[in-house]
């Protein structure tokens, strides 16, 4: 008859083995997302997103010290100009100030004498920080209306819900128009305006995330060790519903910068002498006929890189997701 084997039991473990094995967890966390890093990097398109957003922010932060001009001032040379006669329509006055890009002036200056190149420079404080600002509101109460309306799913959850329908029904351009026209045309009117508009958005993308997330083994687990409701929404549902919303808050910073600048033109946005992308087009336009292409050439290329640059990165990383 075989003798039973007799199994040594297995020490308990310590505070020393518990600090280990959340050291091996943190490493392993960290260690796959270097690898992913690693990986998206190798992507030269989303490189060229990265090295236009870094540009933009750069931008945002020392812009103004970077100008060789003060933005809002016409350059020492148009200033201590003697005064035209009166006698030449002031049309003709405003293009003779013009100057062609030069090596001093490497954008030219516009019909005021304003250096452009250092328009062109500040101007992101303006239309970058508003699309980064209107993003982070939308997102932010997007998601969290998204998580009660798909968690809880309560009749005013419902209410949000179909309220944001009607929102989404209209043109966001026509509707930002209208609440600029009565809310105000400075940054923050503006911020807010786009914010309420794109929260429908990130709403929509976190309830259907959250509703696909409800049934699954980790929520079940996480109410079986008596975690509130709230705490498992919170803590466990959201982060894991969150990818896709992530995704389209980049693009949102490219519409929101867009729409910026669309607003501007249109005589809605900031006002002049403010350095602003779509208002520096919208005063050059003129003056298109008449040869003086660079006032309004070079704040739409900044737009349309700028843009550019933070679709490569929504694309790229959506196309990931969805692998």
């Amino acid at each position: 008859m075989l003798n039973p084997v007799s199994v040594p039991p297995e020490p308990a473990e310590g505070p020393d083995q518990v600090a280990t094995g959340t050291a091996a967890v943190a490493v392993s966390v960290t260690g796959r997302a270097s690898r992913t890093l690693r990986t998206l990097l190798k992507d030269p398109l989303l490189v060229v997103g990265l090295v236009i957003v870094a540009i933009s922010l750069l931008l945002v932060i020392l812009g103004p010290w970077m100008a060789p001009y003060d933005p809002q001032l016409p350059t020492p040379e148009v200033s201590q100009a003697p005064p035209s006669p009166s006698s030449i329509p002031s049309l003709i006055l405003e293009t003779v100030q013009g100057q062609h890009p030069h090596p001093v002036h490497w954008f030219g200056t516009d019909t005021t004498g304003l250096d452009v190149f250092s328009r062109v420079m500040v101007a992101p404080r303006v239309d970058v920080v508003v699309g980064l600002a209107a993003t982070v509101l939308s997102f932010v109460v997007g998601t969290l209306l998204g998580l009660l309306a798909g968690y809880f799913g309560t009749r005013g959850a419902e209410s949000i819900i179909r309220i944001s329908d009607v929102f989404q029904s209209f043109p966001i351009f026509i509707l930002a128009m209208i609440l600029v026209v009565f809310t105000g045309r400075n940054v923050v009117d503006i911020v807010l305006t786009l914010g309420c508009l794109y929260t429908p958005i990130y709403l929509r993308l976190t309830c259907s995330q959250v509703v696909s997330q409800v049934g699954r083994t980790y929520v079940e687990a996480a109410r079986a060790v008596g975690n509130r409701e709230i705490v498992i929404a919170l803590r466990h549902v959201l982060p894991n519903s969150l990818t896709p919303a992530l995704i389209q808050a980049s693009v949102t910073i490219g519409w929101a910068i867009l729409f910026t600048a669309g607003l501007t033109f249109l005589g809605a946005g900031v006002r002049p002498p403010t350095p602003e992308w779509g208002g520096m087009i919208a005063g050059s336009t003129n003056y298109l006929v008449l040869g003086e292409w660079w006032p309004s050439v070079f704040p739409g290329l900044a737009i349309s890189v700028t843009v550019f640059g933070y679709a490569i990165i929504g694309n790229v990383l959506e196309a990931r997701y969805r692998r």
